[in-house]
């Protein structure tokens, strides 16, 4: 139509996009609508606010299981309480291409993380809790400002510890017109009863799977049972929102994007992990495989993860990958073999 001709002009301009409302935006894939729109119009969203807030009351919204009222205090492994806390919100060019589009994907850093990892890119946020507790209204008004400018999705970056908060945020968030893709960008150690709560709300989900090994995973970030706990969340999240689709422009709409970060001396047994993602997820998985380890966070000396991995590990963990049929695998950070 001619309208939609004029919201693509308009997307390839020059021009501020903070003064164009996000309807124009969100027309450029008109037959799209997320799923959170209809579980609102049905009534079902406030029904999942209030089961979260629940899980809160003992906390049990992750695998930790700290059993803290979170209501109350902020002693739990994750350190979070009852009110949202971001570090930063703004659009981001540096994710997966079917994210970032044409106007970039609009990130909302959570502060705190559920795992903890030694090595994390990230340290002063998921470890230092570097961020600002917020009004409810005001992560409304967040989602709100990243569509405005153009955003393809909104991005919730460590998003695990803060589902409760994240959902009663959304009503009126709904109301003002937010009207593109939600992201659970995740480091993969999600409760299966959470996500569960979360279908119909998220139609984009982005974990990471860290570690095959339960040793790895103790190690590195504390937490055994993070093999299993990735596994059985991974196939609620496939079970939910299937392969990855695009639209036209290529930009996603709704599906599973796994990532995984390569580590030295194959410490997160990357064949496992394409092996299970081709057999037991899907060989359409679109994967996205990392090279930008790097040492940082809080490394242990002697430790392998004190040096960057070599072009020959790489493009082991690529070729595993492709041994298993995966197929889909997202070029941005590959680099020359």
């Amino acid at each position: 139509s001619v309208l939609y001709l004029l919201c693509i002009l308009i997307s390839r301009s020059h021009f501020d996009f903070s003064f164009f409302p996000s309807i124009i935006f969100a027309m450029s894939s008109p037959a799209f609508e997320p799923s959170y729109i209809q579980t609102y119009r049905q009534g079902f969203l406030y029904e999942k606010i209030k089961k979260a807030y629940r899980l809160i009351q003992e906390c049990s919204l992750c695998p930790r299981n700290c059993g803290v009222n979170r209501f109350q205090e902020k002693n739990g492994f994750c350190q979070a309480g009852y009110w949202p806390e971001v570090s930063s919100c703004a659009p981001h060019f540096g994710e997966e291409r079917p994210l970032v589009g044409s106007h970039g994907s609009g990130t909302i850093f959570m502060t705190h993380c559920n795992l903890k990892c030694l090595y994390c890119q990230n340290y002063p946020i998921s470890h230092k809790g570097e961020g600002e507790e917020i009004s409810f209204d005001k992560l409304s008004q967040m989602m709100l400002h990243l569509q405005n400018l153009g955003c393809h999705n909104i991005n919730f970056v460590s998003p695990s510890h803060y589902v409760p908060q994240i959902l009663k945020s959304l009503p009126p968030a709904i109301e003002k017109g937010l009207s593109v893709p939600l992201v659970f960008n995740t480091g993969g150690y999600d409760a299966f009863e959470t996500l569960k709560l979360l279908e119909g709300v998220f139609d984009i989900y982005m974990p990471d799977f860290k570690y095959a090994e339960s040793r790895a995973a103790e190690r590195c970030s504390g937490a055994s049972d993070y093999p299993q706990v990735a596994r059985m969340a991974l196939k609620e999240m496939f079970r939910q929102v299937g392969d990855l689709y695009v639209d036209d422009r290529g930009v996603a709409v709704k599906g599973l994007l796994v990532r995984h970060l390569v580590l030295p001396q194959e410490l997160a047994h990357t064949p496992k992990i394409m092996h299970f993602l081709s057999t037991e997820i899907s060989k359409n998985t679109y994967v996205n495989i990392m090279d930008q380890y790097y040492p940082c966070g809080n490394i242990p000396s002697g430790s392998p993860l004190q040096r960057r991995i070599s072009r020959r590990e790489f493009k082991q963990a690529v070729e595993s990958a492709q041994k298993e049929g995966l197929s889909r695998l997202d070029k941005k950070h590959f680099r020359l073999f």
